[in-house]
Protein backbone atom coordinates (compact mmCIF):
# COMPACT_ATOMS: atom_id res chain seq x y z
CA UNK A 1 0.00 0.00 0.00
CA UNK A 2 1.47 2.98 -1.07
CA UNK A 3 0.53 5.87 1.79
CA UNK A 4 1.45 8.69 -0.07
CA UNK A 5 -0.55 8.37 -3.30
CA UNK A 6 -3.52 8.01 -0.78
CA UNK A 7 -2.80 11.25 0.97
CA UNK A 8 -2.58 12.76 -2.66
CA UNK A 9 -6.02 11.51 -3.45
CA UNK A 10 -6.90 12.53 -0.09
CA UNK A 11 -5.98 15.93 -0.93
CA UNK A 12 -7.70 16.02 -4.20
CA UNK A 13 -10.94 15.14 -2.56
CA UNK A 14 -10.80 17.97 -0.02
CA UNK A 15 -9.97 20.32 -2.45
CA UNK A 16 -12.58 20.00 -4.71
CA UNK A 17 -14.66 19.63 -1.48
CA UNK A 18 -13.80 22.81 -0.09
CA UNK A 19 -14.18 24.57 -3.44
CA UNK A 20 -17.94 23.31 -3.17
CA UNK A 21 -18.22 25.15 0.55
CA UNK A 22 -16.83 28.12 -0.41
CA UNK A 23 -19.43 28.29 -3.18
CA UNK A 24 -22.61 26.99 -1.00
CA UNK A 25 -21.61 29.64 1.71
CA UNK A 26 -21.35 32.60 -0.60
CA UNK A 27 -24.90 31.31 -2.03
CA UNK A 28 -26.23 31.70 1.59
CA UNK A 29 -25.58 35.28 1.69
CA UNK A 30 -27.69 35.88 -1.73
CA UNK A 31 -31.16 34.52 -0.86
CA UNK A 32 -32.72 33.91 -4.42
CA UNK A 33 -29.54 35.83 -6.32
CA UNK A 34 -30.05 39.18 -4.54
CA UNK A 35 -28.31 41.63 -2.57
CA UNK A 36 -30.14 43.43 -0.78
CA UNK A 37 -30.77 41.97 2.60
CA UNK A 38 -26.94 41.01 2.78
CA UNK A 39 -26.48 45.03 2.28
CA UNK A 40 -29.54 45.48 5.02
CA UNK A 41 -28.27 43.39 7.22
CA UNK A 42 -31.03 40.84 6.86
CA UNK A 43 -29.27 37.88 7.46
CA UNK A 44 -29.24 34.97 9.79
CA UNK A 45 -26.60 34.93 12.60
CA UNK A 46 -25.22 31.55 10.99
CA UNK A 47 -25.44 32.46 7.58
CA UNK A 48 -22.47 35.40 8.86
CA UNK A 49 -20.60 32.46 10.73
CA UNK A 50 -18.89 32.11 7.38
CA UNK A 51 -18.63 27.99 8.37
CA UNK A 52 -18.38 27.32 5.07
CA UNK A 53 -15.50 29.72 3.27
CA UNK A 54 -13.42 29.48 6.54
CA UNK A 55 -14.25 26.39 7.96
CA UNK A 56 -15.17 24.11 5.62
CA UNK A 57 -12.99 25.97 2.84
CA UNK A 58 -10.26 28.31 3.54
CA UNK A 59 -8.80 26.33 6.21
CA UNK A 60 -9.31 22.70 4.14
CA UNK A 61 -6.96 24.08 1.50
CA UNK A 62 -4.18 23.89 4.06
CA UNK A 63 -4.22 20.10 4.50
CA UNK A 64 -4.76 19.59 0.85
CA UNK A 65 -2.37 21.11 0.14
CA UNK A 66 -0.21 19.35 2.47
CA UNK A 67 -1.65 15.99 1.42
CA UNK A 68 -0.70 17.04 -2.51
CA UNK A 69 2.65 17.55 -1.48
CA UNK A 70 3.07 14.21 0.06
CA UNK A 71 3.27 12.16 -3.02
CA UNK A 72 6.27 14.22 -4.62
CA UNK A 73 8.38 14.92 -1.14
CA UNK A 74 11.73 14.62 -1.51
CA UNK A 75 13.42 14.31 1.22
CA UNK A 76 17.27 14.42 2.53
CA UNK A 77 16.42 11.84 5.30
CA UNK A 78 18.62 11.36 8.24
CA UNK A 79 21.26 8.64 9.37
CA UNK A 80 21.61 8.28 5.70
CA UNK A 81 17.82 6.54 5.27
CA UNK A 82 16.13 8.46 2.93
CA UNK A 83 12.81 7.11 3.89
CA UNK A 84 13.15 8.73 7.65
CA UNK A 85 12.74 11.98 6.16
CA UNK A 86 9.93 10.87 4.23
CA UNK A 87 8.34 8.92 7.15
CA UNK A 88 8.59 12.71 9.18
CA UNK A 89 6.52 14.35 6.53
CA UNK A 90 3.60 11.32 6.87
CA UNK A 91 3.67 12.19 10.63
CA UNK A 92 3.78 16.23 9.95
CA UNK A 93 0.47 15.29 7.88
CA UNK A 94 -1.41 14.72 10.81
CA UNK A 95 -0.95 17.90 12.00
CA UNK A 96 -2.54 19.23 8.93
CA UNK A 97 -5.11 16.86 8.70
CA UNK A 98 -6.26 18.18 12.68
CA UNK A 99 -6.56 21.40 11.13
CA UNK A 100 -8.94 20.23 8.77
CA UNK A 101 -10.34 18.36 11.64
CA UNK A 102 -11.22 21.47 13.13
CA UNK A 103 -12.49 23.65 10.02
CA UNK A 104 -14.49 20.77 9.11
CA UNK A 105 -16.20 20.47 12.72
CA UNK A 106 -16.52 24.28 12.63
CA UNK A 107 -18.39 23.59 9.60
CA UNK A 108 -21.02 20.81 10.65
CA UNK A 109 -21.84 22.25 13.98
CA UNK A 110 -22.59 25.72 12.30
CA UNK A 111 -24.53 24.07 9.80
CA UNK A 112 -26.39 22.21 12.35
CA UNK A 113 -27.45 24.97 14.61
CA UNK A 114 -28.33 27.09 11.15
CA UNK A 115 -30.66 23.61 10.26
CA UNK A 116 -32.33 23.96 13.92
CA UNK A 117 -32.66 27.71 14.48
CA UNK A 118 -34.18 28.25 10.66
CA UNK A 119 -33.94 31.42 8.75
CA UNK A 120 -34.06 35.05 9.62
CA UNK A 121 -37.00 36.04 7.81
CA UNK A 122 -40.07 38.78 7.68
CA UNK A 123 -43.12 37.21 8.70
CA UNK A 124 -47.06 38.74 7.79
CA UNK A 125 -48.07 38.04 11.50
CA UNK A 126 -45.29 39.91 13.38
CA UNK A 127 -44.50 42.84 10.56
CA UNK A 128 -40.94 42.37 11.35
CA UNK A 129 -38.26 40.11 11.11
CA UNK A 130 -37.81 37.54 13.17
CA UNK A 131 -36.38 34.03 14.01
CA UNK A 132 -40.16 31.95 13.45
CA UNK A 133 -38.61 28.49 14.36
CA UNK A 134 -35.82 29.21 16.53
CA UNK A 135 -38.18 27.31 19.51
CA UNK A 136 -38.65 24.34 17.03
CA UNK A 137 -35.41 22.72 17.72
CA UNK A 138 -35.89 21.91 13.62
CA UNK A 139 -39.28 20.29 13.95
CA UNK A 140 -39.97 22.72 11.53
CA UNK A 141 -37.41 21.12 8.26
CA UNK A 142 -40.92 18.35 8.46
CA UNK A 143 -43.88 20.81 8.93
CA UNK A 144 -43.62 22.33 4.96
CA UNK A 145 -46.77 23.84 5.73
CA UNK A 146 -45.15 26.17 8.10
CA UNK A 147 -42.93 27.43 5.74
CA UNK A 148 -44.85 29.80 4.36
CA UNK A 149 -45.25 32.18 7.36
CA UNK A 150 -41.86 33.63 6.03
CA UNK A 151 -42.67 36.32 3.31
CA UNK A 152 -38.89 38.02 2.64
CA UNK A 153 -37.12 36.92 1.34
CA UNK A 154 -39.35 34.61 -0.75
CA UNK A 155 -38.30 30.56 -0.53
CA UNK A 156 -35.47 31.19 2.01
CA UNK A 157 -36.49 27.88 4.19
CA UNK A 158 -35.94 26.01 1.53
CA UNK A 159 -32.91 28.00 0.39
CA UNK A 160 -31.30 27.97 3.37
CA UNK A 161 -32.04 24.23 4.38
CA UNK A 162 -30.98 23.29 1.13
CA UNK A 163 -27.55 25.10 1.73
CA UNK A 164 -27.42 24.43 5.23
CA UNK A 165 -27.49 21.04 4.27
CA UNK A 166 -25.21 20.80 1.27
CA UNK A 167 -22.52 22.52 3.58
CA UNK A 168 -23.24 20.15 6.81
CA UNK A 169 -23.08 17.05 4.03
CA UNK A 170 -19.43 18.30 3.00
CA UNK A 171 -18.37 19.47 6.10
CA UNK A 172 -19.00 15.62 7.25
CA UNK A 173 -17.18 14.03 4.25
CA UNK A 174 -14.39 16.48 4.92
CA UNK A 175 -14.05 15.41 8.73
CA UNK A 176 -14.15 11.66 7.69
CA UNK A 177 -11.17 12.42 5.03
CA UNK A 178 -8.99 14.19 7.40
CA UNK A 179 -9.86 11.52 10.23
CA UNK A 180 -9.11 9.06 7.34
CA UNK A 181 -5.96 10.91 6.76
CA UNK A 182 -4.59 10.60 10.43
CA UNK A 183 -4.42 7.29 10.12
CA UNK A 184 -2.76 7.21 6.71
CA UNK A 185 -0.22 9.38 8.21
CA UNK A 186 0.45 7.70 11.17
CA UNK A 187 0.58 4.48 9.26
CA UNK A 188 3.21 5.73 6.87
CA UNK A 189 5.25 7.26 9.11
CA UNK A 190 5.62 4.08 10.84
CA UNK A 191 5.90 2.09 8.11
CA UNK A 192 7.15 4.18 4.94
CA UNK A 193 5.73 6.43 2.58
CA UNK A 194 5.46 3.90 -0.10
CA UNK A 195 5.61 0.31 1.82
CA UNK A 196 5.09 -1.83 -1.21
CA UNK A 197 7.64 0.58 -3.66
CA UNK A 198 10.12 2.20 -1.23
CA UNK A 199 10.36 -1.82 0.63
CA UNK A 200 10.58 0.20 3.91
CA UNK A 201 8.91 -1.61 6.99
CA UNK A 202 8.12 -1.06 10.55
Amino acid sequence: MCFGRCARRIGYKLLILALLSIVANILLYFPNGETRFASEHHLGKYVECLHGILGGGLLMLIPAAVFIGLHNDDCCGCFGHENCGKSCAMLSSVLAALIGILGSGYCIIISALGLSHGPYCFTRLERNWIYPFSESSGGYLFEYNKWSVCQEPQNIVQWNVTLFSILLVLGGIEFILCFIQIINGILGGLCGLCGSQERYTC
